[in-house]
């Protein structure tokens, strides 16, 4: 069954919601400071732990700018439009990825380049 327009914006909507809350909650891990335990392993692990919340933040903020253009194309009545050829965006690929900037051809072409 197609998803319709409104069905999308929400999922964006709820997604934009929880990306939020992720990063907030990991970027607390930013700020902790690791070197002062009673034992260098427990700083490693630390350390280590620390690395990766951040890794994991910057994701969940690089996931969140893609919801938020997504958003702004709604508003602009762009939105499930090829940013690479201008092409509609199939139907199920916005269902599987609400903020698919390309068409599955441009990105399978924008993947091989890399």
């Amino acid at each position: 069954m197609p998803v319709s327009n409104e069905e999308l914006r929400e999922r964006l909507l709820q997604e934009r919601a929880y990306l939020l809350e992720q990063v907030a909650r990991l970027g607390e891990y930013e700020h902790r400071v690791t070197g002062y335990g009673n034992h260098m392993a427990d700083d490693a692990t630390e350390t280590f732990e620390q690395a990766k919340e951040i890794s994991l933040q910057r994701g969940e903020a690089t996931l969140l700018q893609l919801v938020e253009h997504a958003l702004q194309k709604f508003d602009l009545g762009t939105y499930g439009i090829c940013e690479a050829c201008g092409a509609p965006i199939d139907r199920a690929r916005l269902k599987a990825v609400p903020y698919a900037l390309y068409c599955l051809d441009c990105q399978r072409q924008i993947e091989q380049r890399r």
